[in-house]
């Protein structure tokens, strides 16, 4: 089994704990959807918000998805001018046997926009 990185992101509507809870989770079951996982294969998420997002830890949601033996870490995003508001992105280490090409990431709505080179 090799370790592989799947990254993903989604934008919020508003600041508020429970529509990120419901944002987060999507993203992250996409990302288990997308990639054929199951919790088993995950080793680690690392989540970053933009600065205008602290009504709640997106690593709370995953939590709330019952993914609860893996290690995860939250971070604020740089405060970049100009940059796409509101948006929780993931970085996912798994264990897989895909190859690193047939890697599925995930860029809910609008923040597909942020990497049209990789979003599926």
């Amino acid at each position: 089994m090799a370790v592989r990185a799947v990254r993903g992101a989604v934008q919020l509507e508003r600041d508020e704990a429970g529509h990120m809870e419901e944002r987060v989770g999507a993203l992250l079951t996409a990302v288990l959807e997308r990639n054929g996982l199951h919790t088993d294969d995950l080793i680690s998420l690392w989540f970053t918000a933009t600065p205008d997002l602290h009504s709640d830890f997106p690593a709370a949601a995953a939590r709330r998805l019952g993914i609860v033996d893996v290690p995860l870490l939250c971070a604020q995003e740089l405060d970049v001018e100009g940059a796409m508001p509101r948006v929780v992105r993931v970085l996912a280490h798994i264990e897989s046997d895909v190859p690193r090409a047939d890697v599925a990431h995930v860029y809910l709505g609008a923040a597909a926009a942020l990497r049209k080179d990789i979003a599926q």
